[in-house]
């Protein structure tokens, strides 16, 4: 899919915001992706998460994880397509940790997928997680990259979109300066 079409789906579902957004990262950006809204249609879901499964389909994987909340949908999608065992990270005392009696082996093959990267935080934290557990990292996939492949996690990584989207420090943010209020449309409080 190019990245034309997939604006134009990111669009007329909604998915693509325009305004003063407070990013997951503390930055400020006049553009919000909330792929929850593009997530929403199995069409669009198995259409963008084929893209990543596509392009780890020969590579050896035992399991998907994602960071909760955004990445679940991609993970368990992409893992679905792939025909492996998906599992989540999700937030306890602001770390990302294994719950629900999920668990990663030693040597056990790891992919990372997640729904929006913009410094690439929440997946470093679940590259951590698989360090930490011994197994091994084999990629990351995301549906958005808003570095614009700025953010290198030093394994294959593929997003099904990229974009230099424009974001800035809260001090420096010309719509703040203007006096136009940031709202905070994701899932994790900043």
């Amino acid at each position: 899919m190019e990245n034309k079409k997939l604006i134009d789906v990111f669009l007329e579902t909604n998915a693509l915001l325009q305004g003063h957004f407070l990013l997951t990262s503390g930055r400020h950006s006049n553009q919000y992706f909330q792929c929850a809204k593009v997530l929403q249609y199995p069409n669009h879901t198995t259409d963008i998460c084929s893209i990543i499964a596509d392009y780890f389909k020969d590579m050896q994987i035992d399991t998907v994880i994602s960071p909760a909340i955004g990445g679940i949908v991609v993970g368990q999608e992409v893992a679905r397509q792939l025909n492996k065992k998906f599992i989540f990270a999700e937030r306890e005392d602001k770390n990302l940790k294994l719950r629900r009696g999920f668990e990663l082996k030693e040597g056990e093959n790891v992919l990372v997928c997640e729904d929006v990267v913009t410094t690439g935080g929440s997946v470093f934290e679940v590259i951590d997680i698989v360090k930490q557990n011994k197994a091994n990292l084999v990629g990351v996939g995301m549906i958005v990259d808003r570095s614009n492949g700025k953010v290198n996690f030093g394994v294959p990584q593929v997003s099904t979109l990229q974009m230099e989207v424009i974001s800035y420090l809260a001090d420096e943010c010309p719509m703040c300066k203007e006096g136009t209020p940031a709202i905070k449309p994701g899932s994790r409080k900043v």
